[in-house]
């Protein structure tokens, strides 16, 4: 059975960008373009499948990124997260909230192969 990715991206190009290339791949993925309709969905457990790995931005309106795994954390704590960012000094910002961060631009190919280890690493019990 495919693993299910949540992607979450305020920027709907690299939201469809991001999304074609990890579907080309195999995996099934729900794209959001709001991080507050994420949390929402994910506490309610209101995907179709349950959520293997979250892919986000760092930069979005509302919250950030990581105030998005702040909060996401307090009931997912063990869930994969990868943080995608322009910005290199935002990694900081994650220190402890077991993230793997990634500065863009993220080739397809290192975002496959970041996707992969994620999963591969993930405790067996998620939310």
């Amino acid at each position: 059975m495919p693993h299910t990715l949540l992607l979450i991206d305020d920027n709907p190009i690299q939201a469809a960008t991001r999304q074609t290339i990890l579907k080309r791949a195999g995996y099934i993925v729900i794209a959001l373009l709001s991080p507050e309709r994420a949390l929402d969905q994910l506490r309610r457990q209101s995907f179709p499948d349950q959520i293997d790995l979250v892919i986000t931005d760092h930069i979005m309106p509302g919250i950030n990124g990581s105030q998005f795994v702040t909060l996401l954390r307090e009931f997912a704590p063990h869930l994969p997260v990868l943080v995608i960012s322009g910005l290199a000094d935002a990694a900081e910002e994650y220190k402890d909230l077991h993230v793997n961060f990634r500065v863009k631009p993220l080739l397809p190919e290192n975002l496959l192969a970041c996707v992969h280890a994620l999963l591969e690493s993930r405790p067996s019990l998620q939310i």
